[in-house]
């Protein structure tokens, strides 16, 4: 499954690099919006997989945080 891989690299990141990843799926995020409002988006579902992408990737920042 591509979210247990996408999961368990993750789980080996630092949290600076996992504040990278966040930047970086943060700004996917925008252009698949950008390329929605633009009628240019084919697959509107990569953009709920991005903001779960999102939170998964806030999860980890806040359990690595906690610790």
């Amino acid at each position: 499954m591509k979210n247990k891989s996408y999961i368990e690299d993750l789980k080996k990141k630092s949290v600076t690099e996992l504040n990278e990843e966040l930047v970086a799926a943060k700004k996917e995020l925008f252009n698949l919006r950008f390329q929605n409002a633009t009628n240019q988006l084919d697959n509107t579902s990569r953009i709920n997989e991005v903001k779960k992408n999102i939170a998964r990737i806030n999860t980890f920042i806040t359990a690595a945080n906690n610790q």
